[in-house]
C-alpha cells in the first residue's frame, strides 16, 4: 500500500507543546460515519452508552533518556594503553531480560561491543549494535537501572516537539493510571483523564479495565519506506490479563461496546483477539501493523489523539474509521485549531463498515508467548 495515501500537510504550530490545563479541558472530535461533532473531554460520558467498557493501558513511562560518557579501548597501536571518551545520549527502548536493554543511541556509530558508558553512578556495557539499535547490559540489572533513571533520567518526549523535557513533563507525560513501569512513551489518549472525568463515567454506568503495553521508542520512528509492505514494526511487550478478558466477555454479553483508549490498547486487544471476536489472555511481544483492509475483532470504538502524517498510527485510524473520513476529519481539525500529537486534543472514532472477510490489512503479528501465554 502506497504510504503517500496517508500524507497530509501539518503545520508545525499545530503540534502541542504542553497539555491542556486542566487536562480534561482538551477538545474532542467525534467522528461518525456521516458527521463530525466538536466536543470536550467531559462530554465523553454522554457520547458512550451505559454498559460500554473503556480499556486503558496502565503502563508507566520511565524517564528513559540518559546522557553518559563512553569509554572505549583505542585500536591504534600507538595508543593501546589509552582510552578514548565521547558523550553519548541513549533512549531506552525495550527490556530484553537479565538487565539487557535495546536502546536508541546518538551517535550510535561510535559504539562498539566492549565499550562502556557511564551514566553518573550507573554503568552499562555495549553488547551489540544492529540496524540502528544498540544492546546494553546494565551493571546491577533492572533494579539498578530503574533506581538510576528516576534520579538522572529525563522524560523521552517525542522528537517532533522540538524541545527537551523539563520538570513539568515528569507529571504531564504520565497518565493517572500509570502503574506498571516499562514504557518509554506515554499512552497519550489517557492523558486527558482526571478523577472528575472518571466519576462522570462511573455515574453513567461505563465500566473500565486495563491492559499493559510497554510502548517502545520505535513508535517515534517515521515510515520511510514507499510501501507499507516494506515497513518493519518494532516489537513491544504487552499483557492482556484474565480480568480484562472477563470484562470484555461480560460487556459482549450485556450488549455493550469495547472502547479502546489509545492505539496501544487497541493493538494489544487485536493481538489477543480471535475471529469470533472473543479475547484471550496474552503475554508476550506484538509487532502487529494495522492498515486499511483489516477486520477489527475486539474493538468497537477508539479514543485516540491526532497523529502525524505518514505514521503507522494514522494508518491505523484510517483502517478503523476509513481513510477518506480521517482525511476529512483531520482537515476539519486543522481548520478548527485542534492541537495535535502527544499533548494535543483527542478524537472519538466510530468504525467504518467492515470489509469482506477475505480482505485483511494486518501483518507482522509476531507473538512471543511467556508464562501462561495464550489461554
Amino acid at each position: 500500500m502506497d504510504v503517500s495515501q496517508f500524507d497530509f500537510d501539518l503545520p508545525r504550530e499545530r503540534i502541542a507543546q504542553r497539555p491542556a490545563r486542566p487536562r480534561d479541558s482538551a477538545r474532542l472530535l467525534e467522528v461518525r460515519a456521516d458527521s463530525l461533532a466538536d466536543r470536550r473531554i467531559p462530554d465523553l460520558a454522554s457520547c458512550l452508552r451505559p454498559g460500554d467498557l473503556l480499556v486503558f493501558n496502565d503502563t508507566r513511562v520511565l524517564p528513559a533518556r540518559l546522557t553518559g560518557t563512553r569509554t572505549s579501548p583505542s585500536v591504534a597501536p600507538e595508543a593501546r594503553n589509552q582510552r578514548t571518551t565521547a558523550t553519548i545520549e541513549v533512549t531506552l527502548n525495550r527490556a530484553l531480560g537479565g538487565g539487557q536493554w535495546s536502546v536508541l543511541a546518538r551517535p550510535a556509530k561510535r559504539l562498539r561491543p566492549g565499550d562502556t558508558i557511564q551514566f553518573e553512578d550507573l554503568r552499562a556495557e555495549v553488547i551489540d549494535r544492529h540496524e540502528g539499535e544498540v544492546i546494553l547490559a546494565f551493571a546491577g540489572g533492572d533494579t539498578a537501572l530503574f533506581a538510576a533513571v528516576e534520579r538522572i533520567g529525563t522524560m523521552p518526549l517525542p522528537p517532533y516537539m522540538g524541545r527537551d523535557a523539563d520538570a513539568a513533563d515528569r507529571d504531564d507525560y504520565q497518565t493517572m493510571f500509570a502503574h506498571v513501569r516499562g514504557a518509554v512513551a506515554a499512552p497519550t489518549a489517557a492523558l486527558h483523564f482526571t478523577p472528575r472525568v472518571i466519576a462522570a463515567l462511573d455515574s453513567a454506568g461505563i465500566a473500565r479495565t486495563f491492559v499493559t503495553l510497554h510502548i517502545g521508542a520505535g513508535t517515534f520512528l517515521p515510515v520511510t519506506a514507499p510501501d507499507t509492505d516494506q515497513h518493519r514494526m518494532h516489537p513491544e511487550w504487552g499483557e492482556v490479563p484474565v480480568a480484562c478478558v472477563d470484562a470484555v466477555r461480560a460487556t459482549r454479553q450485556r450488549g455493550g461496546r469495547v472502547v479502546a483508549v489509545g492505539t496501544t490498547a487497541l493493538r494489544l486487544l487485536e493481538t489477543a483477539a480471535l475471529d469470533d471476536r472473543t479475547v484471550r489472555p496474552f503475554q508476550g511481544d506484538t509487532s502487529i501493523f494495522i492498515t486499511p483492509g483489516y477486520r477489527f475483532r475486539a474493538v468497537d470504538l477508539l479514543l485516540t489523539n491526532f497523529h502525524l502524517p505518514r505514521s503507522t498510527l494514522f494508518m491505523l485510524v484510517c483502517a478503523f474509521a476509513g481513510t477518506a473520513r480521517m482525511q476529512s476529519a483531520y482537515a476539519h481539525a486543522m481548520n478548527s485549531d485542534y492541537r495535535f500529537y502527544s499533548y494535543g486534543d483527542a478524537t472519538l472514532l466510530h468504525p467504518a463498515p467492515s470489509p469482506p472477510p477475505a480482505s485483511r490489512g494486518a501483518r507482522g503479528a509476531h507473538l512471543r508467548h511467556d508464562g501462561g501465554g495464550l489461554g
